[in-house]
């Protein structure tokens, strides 16, 4: 227990770090090295279009996050109709009642203390539980997190394209540019700003590959009505067509959502706390 409560005050604190290096990467030497003739750079030039794209996806992956945080269950929890409620947290917190027991798919969490209905799951990077109050900014969450990774993978692979002198065009390059990086580094041969440059590579692409996989798992349970912790306790959820569960997840305004960092827009839950 120590350790997973150490590990959710560190993976926010590292998320942070990484989101910080990115961003002064792009804006300081990737979108820089884009500009061949600063005077003569028209108005919809490539590099200013790559800016406005990574300031847009930055910036909705970093206000889902806060919204995430914000958020929070145990505000949900608080309003939630549990009958002895007093009682029933105080069963979860000595363990003498099983989670859920309460309401169906409701969940006390031991690490942050909170109670969560629709409980998904506690996501490590946020610090926070995952339900029915933040589902949608959280899933918003790792697509704009994947997307503005997959971004400055681009951005440093045409970086490292140009101040190395090398092309990409073979498939293997991008296999074996760590080895060879690693090599030339020893051997003085590389920067040592390059060689961090070539590490945040392979970091983007597997924080972006995480994100997406994620991404796509939880839209996968959302259509089916499902949630994390209901498929790993066994829990059977009444079927409904996909377009209610989708509903009740984004809203009947999911496209504002979806182009700018808000809270859930139109959905049962806004409507159920508005009551």
């Amino acid at each position: 227990m120590l350790v997973l409560r150490l590990l959710n005050v560190v993976a926010p604190a590292y998320f942070l770090c990484i989101s910080l290096v990115t961003f002064v990467l792009q804006i300081f030497v990737f979108i820089p090295s884009m500009f061949r003739d600063p005077s003569a750079t028209p108005l919809f030039s490539p590099a200013l279009l790559h800016g406005a794209l990574f300031l847009f996806l930055s910036a909705n992956a970093l206000g889902n996050y806060v919204l995430v945080i914000q958020s929070s269950p145990e505000d949900l929890g608080k309003g939630l109709n549990l009958g002895e409620g007093a009682e029933v947290v105080a069963d979860w917190l000595d363990g003498s009642r099983s989670p859920g027991s309460a309401l169906p798919s409701t969940h006390f969490c031991r690490l942050c203390a909170r109670v969560t209905q629709r409980h998904d799951h506690h996501c490590f990077f946020t610090g926070n539980c995952i339900g029915s109050s933040n589902m949608r900014n959280f899933i918003m969450f790792c697509l704009y997190t994947s997307l503005a990774c997959l971004d400055s993978l681009v951005a440093g692979m045409a970086y490292i394209s140009a101040a190395l002198s090398m092309s990409f065009a073979n498939p293997l390059a991008f296999l074996t540019l760590l080895p060879h990086s690693i090599s030339q580094f020893f051997s003085g041969a590389l920067l040592s700003s390059e060689m961090f440059v070539i590490l945040m590579l392979y970091l983007w692409l597997g924080i972006g590959l995480a994100c997406a996989g994620f991404c796509c798992h939880q839209m996968l349970l959302i259509l089916r009505g499902q949630t994390r912790y209901q498929v790993r306790k066994g829990m059977v959820v009444r079927a409904r067509p996909w377009r209610e569960n989708l509903q009740e997840v984004f809203g009947k305004r999911w496209l504002l959502g979806l182009l700018i960092p808000v809270l859930n827009v139109g959905s049962d839950y806004c409507r159920q706390k508005e009551k």
